[in-house]
């Protein structure tokens, strides 16, 4: 049995898609979500669906080893990184060897770094009048959005886009793309 940990931040419906997309398997489980607001919808989402789910705070996260070892204790395959905005901890990363991914909401190296995340990254597509956009699957190192790329998916920006518009896009390519990408790297 395949274990995934997700972390996220927001409103969790990336990792609602991933939970929802292994539910029925016998061979992979979402054991667990973690995040860093204890006001996430992610709570309530990952709750809803049965899985165990956790906020911790920065100390927790960075200065001691509290998170370090509740990740040691549950020993999963896969860390998924599904929203989730704090750059993660070298102890955590040493500890899991490529074993932590990321979605970003563009096409890297583009609009990533400190800061880039959601709707900042859309407007940000939209004012620089691209073309296109996309989403990037990557492994997470020491440097925020840097480490080597698993996937990408690409989409059209029109003129007339808003950053809503891109974000729906956006959106769209996460919920078809991010979970098959997760299994292929759980079983490669």
């Amino acid at each position: 049995m395949k274990r995934v940990v997700i972390f996220a931040s927001g409103s969790g419906t990336n990792a609602e898609n991933l939970i929802k997309f292994f539910h029925n398997r016998d061979n992979v489980s979402v054991i667990q979500v973690l995040t860093n607001n204890p006001h996430a919808k992610v709570l309530e989402r990952a709750k809803k669906l049965n899985v165990s789910a956790l906020s911790f705070n920065k100390i927790a996260f960075t200065q001691s080893n509290d998170v370090l070892s509740l990740l040691k204790a549950n020993n999963p395959d896969l860390i998924v990184l599904a929203g989730f905005l704090w750059k993660f901890p070298e102890q955590i990363l040493k500890a899991f060897p490529n074993k932590v991914i990321n979605i970003h909401p563009a096409l890297l190296p583009k609009y990533g770094g400190k800061g880039m995340y959601g709707m900042h990254v859309h407007e940000a597509v939209v004012n620089n009048k691209e073309t296109e956009t996309g989403i990037t699957i990557h492994y997470v190192n020491e440097n925020y959005d840097e480490g080597a790329i698993i996937f990408q998916a690409k989409c059209e920006v029109v003129p007339t886009d808003t950053s809503e518009d891109v974000a729906a896009k956006i959106h769209q390519l996460e919920m078809e793309h991010f979970p098959k990408v997760v299994d292929s790297i759980l079983f490669s």
